[in-house]
């Protein structure tokens, strides 16, 4: 695996303090996001942070002694204005988007399997593109614990229940259909092969439109969602991706315009 030259913290694994790790609901868009690092170093991250809940990652950090120092976000969002200017402006910290994400302010990209380590936690991306083109998911280990993953966020890639609809990104030559079957693809070659132990939260939960028939409890793990979610009971690519493009919602309101403000990286004033 490639780790990046930009490593923050240092490890100290013997007798660290465990990972912190808080999921943080805004019901009004049906989004999760992530905060999460390591206390022994005091280096913190946001995952796929919402507009609207900025300060309350700052709130988070400072009563755990942390500072956050990484926002990593799985793709360019399509349904809600992120977070990622706001948290870059007021902390100092490092974004990190998946390679070729496409977006036009200062970044680190990503590509496959890279990490990024904060004291005792690793951040490792794990490419899933389908629900758009450049999209990952990261695998988060505490090796004060273990040293293989111990939950996965998954974005919308796999959610719980359904997996992440495949026509918001779909532009030119790459239609609907080719993106459901990457998805499927980034599905079975990476999340899947991840233990069935290991936790798994998603981006998005019971009342997005990113998914159909999503559960309204926003966690899961890789077993129970191998053997229960209803879009892997396919059996091939083909079934999937006609599945998948079966029944989808309709788009986000203001779609355009918040793609365009996530892209430029400038804070807007949408929900």
């Amino acid at each position: 695996m490639a780790h990046l030259p930009l490593v923050h913290g240092s490890r100290v694994r013997s007798f660290g303090r465990a990972m912190y790790f808080r999921q943080l609901l805004n019901d009004d868009t049906a989004c999760a996001s992530y905060l999460l690092g390591c206390k022994s170093s005091s280096d913190f991250a946001v995952v796929d942070p919402h507009a609207g809940l900025v300060d309350e990652y700052i709130r988070l950090a400072d009563g755990q002694g942390g500072r956050i120092v990484a926002v990593f976000e799985t793709h360019l969002q399509a349904d809600h204005v992120s977070g990622t200017p706001d948290l870059v402006a007021a902390t100092g910290a490092t974004a990190y988007l998946p390679e070729g994400a496409g977006v036009e302010f200062g970044h680190v990209a990503l590509a496959d399997d890279q990490e990024v380590e904060l004291g005792n936690v690793t951040v490792r991306a794990l490419a899933t593109p389908g629900h758009a083109i450049a999209h990952h998911a990261y695998a988060i280990t505490d090796h004060t614990r273990a040293d293989e993953p111990w939950l996965v966020l998954t974005g919308d890639s796999l959610l719980v229940g359904d997996a992440g609809r495949p026509d918001l990104h779909a532009h030119g030559d790459l239609s609907a259909d080719e993106l459901a079957r990457r998805l499927y693809r980034s599905i079975r070659d990476r999340i899947l092969t991840l233990p069935d132990h290991v936790a798994l939260y998603p981006a998005h939960y019971s009342g997005s439109v990113c998914g159909r028939g999503l559960s309204a409890v926003p966690a899961s793990t890789v077993g129970f969602e191998r053997a229960h979610n209803r879009a892997l009971r396919v059996t091939d690519e083909d079934e999937f991706a006609a599945a998948l493009l079966r029944d989808i919602p309709p788009a986000p309101d203001g779609q355009a315009e918040i793609v365009a403000a996530n892209r430029a990286g400038r804070p807007r004033s949408i929900a």
